[in-house]
């Protein structure tokens, strides 16, 4: 089963966070929903490709140090067909995630992205986080100045496309 990112997200977005583990189990139940066999770990790679493009941010939780998945400031949840009866079958209560936490959690990590981007001379991922760096500056609590002049200063010399 091929989900889009936002798809992802709006699955996410149900619960308010999840660890990867219900998530792909919820993944999962959706397809057998959907008449298609799965097993839940087939949709780590679509999670890990979700939270690389921003649209999951992963931080872990305070009371069980288990990482959680949330909506990302990329994404543009789309509840997927046939889960809007996941909180029914699986049974999990809300999370709620403080803003500040979440917007710190997205800064430490935008920076360790750029670092990373920055000195692998990946102009192309230097491009994406630059895009990135706009969403998350409207999305949460973050000061991404100094990391998107650095951005930006990599990007000096090259044709700019």
């Amino acid at each position: 089963m091929n989900l889009s990112a936002d798809e992802i997200a709006g699955v996410v977005d149900l619960f308010g966070a999840l660890s990867r583990a219900t998530l792909r189990t919820a993944l999962s139940e959706l397809a057998f929903k959907r008449g298609i066999a799965s097993d839940p770990d087939e949709f780590e790679a679509a999670i890990a490709d979700a939270i690389d493009s921003y649209h999951l941010l992963e931080l872990s939780d305070e009371s069980t140090q288990t990482p959680l998945v949330v909506v990302g400031p990329t994404a543009f949840p789309k509840l997927p067909d046939g889960a809007s009866d996941l909180p029914h079958i699986l049974d999990i209560d809300d999370r709620s995630i403080d803003r500040d936490r979440l917007g710190a959690a997205a800064e430490q990590r935008f920076r360790a992205d750029a670092s990373r981007a920055v000195e692998a001379g990946n102009d192309h991922r230097v491009r994406e986080l630059l895009d990135v760096s706009y969403e998350l500056d409207a999305w949460g609590p973050v000061d991404l100045e100094t990391t998107r002049d650095r951005l930006d200063a990599a990007l000096e010399g090259t044709d700019g496309a």
